[in-house]
């Protein structure tokens, strides 16, 4: 089966290289020096990787007859795609092809459903699962272990642990306006603490000790021992 495996950006330089979107965890198998990709658009391709290195956290590509900065830039957003084998797994156990993942059905820890996936978007920093909802909407889950805890391929299905505000709006100014409201009453004890403690402690502290040199010294004094002779 044919799975993308990256998307060319621009080019980088003058000599035909390119910057790619990787969309695989295993670019070192699939985007290695001789490997050969269809494309899409089909026209573009197939194209044979020449070499491959990495600048400034970028995978840069060259291929085979791509000379020129002219040649790369017309390979921009072009899709790169492997032959994959159906029956072939990741190494890492934790790790999933998208054809795995795809139809899942998706359910929250307390079995709510949610839909089924529909496709898996690869951004540069994190992957989304691509949920179709019941009622026709889309919702984006982050495929991270803290919000997918558990991937059941013999059950067909995603368990996730979703966020407040996730899968409902609602849910998210709820627990926005709790936050807030914590916030503000942690301030206001503290406040009035820090206050009850700095001027009674220092009252009670000075009438004990006796103490009488100074302004401050003096009112707390003296407030002390008012306290005490009423």
């Amino acid at each position: 089966m044919q799975l993308v495996v990256a998307r060319i950006g621009r080019a980088h330089g003058i000599k035909g290289e390119v910057t790619v979107e990787v969309r695989t965890d295993e670019p070192e198998l699939r985007l290695g020096s001789g490997a050969v990709l269809a494309t899409e658009p089909a026209s573009a391709g197939p194209l044979t990787i020449e070499s491959g290195r990495v600048h400034s956290g970028r995978l840069l590509l060259r291929f085979e007859g791509v000379r020129d900065r002219t040649d790369a830039e017309a390979l921009r957003n072009t899709l790169l795609i492997a032959e994959v084998d159906p029956e072939e797994l990741p190494e890492d156990p934790e790790e999933f092809y998208d054809h795995q993942l795809i139809d899942l059905d998706v359910v929250t820890v307390d079995g709510t459903e949610v839909g089924r996936i529909s496709e898996i978007s690869h951004l540069p920093y994190q992957d989304l699962l691509v949920v179709k909802r019941p009622d026709g909407g889309e919702v984006l889950i982050p495929f991270v272990s803290e919000v997918v805890p558990e991937i059941d391929l013999e059950e067909q299905r995603a368990v996730i642990d979703p966020p407040p505000g996730l899968l409902d709006e609602t849910e998210a100014e709820i627990a926005g306006s709790r936050d807030k409201d914590a916030a503000g009453n942690r301030k206001d004890e503290t406040a009035g603490g820090r206050q009850g403690v700095a001027a009674g402690g220092r009252k009670g502290a000075a009438a004990d000790s006796g103490e009488t040199t100074g302004d401050d010294r003096k009112g707390d004094t003296a407030g002390g021992r008012e306290g005490e002779s009423s």
